[in-house]
């Protein structure tokens, strides 16, 4: 199992209690949730730590704590979900991330997200890793790209687990390949 991966800057680990109070603030921020569909309640984001950490037990890896190792400070998180809504490309291992205010710009998602590419080919069989976000998600969609995810606009879909006409529900596809 991988509990613990390292960057140059980041400590990617599994979650403790401590983490749960910042990961719940940065989930209520109403900035840091604006491409989905509501920030979340303190019962709501402990209840997807637990689920992570359910990952974890079941597959050995998962969306792991971030932790800038310089100042110990929890960050967000960056990992692998399989994501298993009805799509034309699910089941599928999604990278993904989210991270506080407090770590914009810094680049590192992009650092966090190689680390778990390089993680989910080296420890899966799939030939292909995806991430998806809302159409306007042009952060996440810049961190995408600069992993070498790409994307074919034939692949958008609206997202099932979204309500229809809700703005959020268009999203779009990136893909990068088993070197």
């Amino acid at each position: 199992m991988l509990t613990r991966v390292e960057t140059e800057r980041l400590i990617m680990r599994r979650w403790r209690e401590e983490d749960r109070e910042p990961f719940a603030a940065m989930n209520a921020d109403p900035e840091v949730m604006e491409h989905f569909p509501a920030p979340l309640t303190r019962e709501q984001s402990d209840a997807m730590i637990d689920r992570i950490e359910r990952a974890f037990d079941e597959q050995g890896y998962g969306l792991w704590a971030l932790e800038e190792k310089a100042t110990g400070r929890f960050i967000g998180f960056t990992g692998l979900v399989w994501q298993r809504f009805e799509a034309p490309f699910t089941p599928a291992l999604e990278v993904g991330w989210r991270l506080a205010r407090h770590a914009w710009g810094r680049g590192y998602a992009t650092e966090a997200g190689r680390r778990a590419i390089e993680e989910g080919f080296a420890r899966t069989e799939v030939d292909e890793i995806v991430s998806i976000t809302a159409v306007g998600n042009v952060r996440s969609r810049a961190v995408m790209e600069r992993l070498g995810l790409t994307r074919d606009p034939a692949d958008d879909f609206d997202h099932p687990l979204i309500p229809e006409g809700h703005p959020l529900r268009p999203h779009v596809l990136y893909r990068i390949r088993r070197p």
